[in-house]
């Protein structure tokens, strides 16, 4: 078996960096775009976003590289987060956490 989440997205903002430890994490989301036929056979297309996060080297790579509207491709893994808040409520979320990031629209600067 297999967690492994590979998509092809672009930045919806800057990605947020902070650093725990002397390591780095990033966080940003990408929206992904599917294209598809609709019941009238009129292509229409769909955005997903995905919360994404990077630790250590990789978010180094992430900082100096991804910039908001720029393509890349994402190879992770799906982990779920669950907490309890100071009420009482139960909360949940499934993030992308990076293995590797490959820059599409990659230009030097």
């Amino acid at each position: 078996m297999r967690n492994s989440v590979m998509l092809i997205g672009r930045p919806g903002a800057e990605p947020e960096m902070k650093t725990f430890n002397n390591s780095k994490i990033a966080r940003f989301r990408i929206a992904v775009n599917e294209s598809r036929k609709n019941a009238n056979g009129e292509w229409v297309t769909d955005t997903q976003w995905f919360p994404i996060v990077a630790w250590g080297p990789v978010a180094d790579r992430v900082e100096k590289n991804v910039k908001k509207g720029k393509r890349i491709a994402i190879d992770g893994s799906l982990h779920n987060n669950e907490w309890t808040d100071d009420k009482g409520q139960r909360h949940s979320t499934t993030e992308i956490w990076v293995n590797d990031l490959f820059l599409i629209d990659w230009e030097k600067e």
